[in-house]
């Protein structure tokens, strides 16, 4: 490639993002910040050189068929791909990259948070002060449950369940985990985790379970009514990964039915759109899919876009490729 490349980017990006990708490329920034339809998105790969999408943007064969033979690079702003048709990617000769590693403290400790928030209620408790509804203090009031002690099961053992699991320990969790291939022992053994061979076994014996694993079609109702069915009682489920990891219309029927004891949420099976059941139970923390949402982490996320888009342009192998290793 020669002169200033052609990037299309279908999101507003932090300022300082877009300052540097002007400086660099021939930058098309989205100002408004609204979504592009799909057919917004058939013309941009239509004349983008590399595009820059984000996991609002569906990125299927569709789209990417569209391209023009000028289309090389899609520089994935964001760590997870699901929204990309990888196959008909690499079938264009298409470069794929994302963004790892710059988001998974964030994450962590927002997985974290709801691992406190929802057995100690604490969003039904902040609902009911803005509300005005609190009468003041008794020795009964507002009971939860405490964490330490509790068998925390983490559902995925890569960079995020790894910090999930290093944050637990400090809370007095004991940790497991269940991941497609099992951890070095030395990992485990600097985390302090339990490995389960079966996911199955591992849900019946949790008191929490936070999903960090990533979203693919193996992926895809991974917590399916039958292992959901498997949770105790007293259980509850995180899951600040993808929506569609968790078959949200059984986990509404067995919240309902107080066959889990609640859920702390970041992502949705169909986002924007939340089951209107979940808005309703006082047992479920609901929040905007901001798992990776810091000034701190947007930035650096940027900033990897750009490094693996330089280093593409200058004739070197992007840092963050991901089409080997998921197809």
């Amino acid at each position: 490639m020669s002169g200033k490349v052609k990037v299309v980017v279908t999101r507003k990006l932090p300022d300082a993002v877009e300052t540097r990708m002007m400086e660099l490329f021939d930058a098309r920034l989205n100002l408004d910040d609204i979504a592009l339809t799909h057919e917004e998105l058939i013309m941009a790969v239509q004349s983008a050189e590399i595009l820059v999408p984000t996991v609002t943007d569906n990125i299927d064969a569709e789209v990417i068929n569209s391209a023009g033979d000028q289309l090389k690079m899609i520089a994935n702003f964001g760590a997870g791909v699901d929204h990309v048709d990888l196959t008909a990617a690499a079938e264009r000769g298409i470069i794929i990259t994302n963004t790892p590693d710059v988001l998974t403290e964030d994450t962590a400790d927002l997985a974290m948070a709801l691992v406190l928030m929802t057995p100690r209620r604490m969003g039904e408790g902040e609902r009911i002060v803005r509300a005005k509804q609190w009468t003041g203090w008794t020795p009964t009031y507002m009971m939860g449950h405490r964490i330490n002690g509790k068998r925390l099961g983490i559902i995925g053992m890569g960079r995020i369940g790894t910090a999930v699991a290093e944050r637990a320990r400090g809370f007095g969790l004991a940790v497991h985990y269940h991941n497609r291939h099992r951890v070095t022992e030395e990992l485990e053994s600097k985390l302090e985790v339990t490995y389960w061979e079966s996911l199955d076994q591992m849900l019946a014996h949790m008191d929490i379970v936070v999903v960090t694993c990533p979203s693919t079609p193996a992926t895809y109702h991974l917590l399916s009514e039958r292992r959901l069915k498997l949770l105790q009682p007293h259980s509850y489920v995180v899951n600040t990964s993808r929506g569609n990891i968790i078959d949200e219309a059984a986990l509404v029927s067995l919240l309902e039915q107080g066959a889990i004891a609640g859920a702390g949420l970041d992502v949705f099976e169909n986002e924007p759109a939340i089951h209107p059941k979940l808005l309703a139970m006082e047992n479920v923390v609901i929040l905007p899919h901001i798992g990776s949402s810091t000034i701190e982490g947007r930035v650096a996320m940027g900033e990897r876009v750009i490094v693996n888009a330089k280093t593409f342009i200058d004739g070197h192998k992007p840092p963050n490729r991901v089409l080997e290793t998921l197809l």
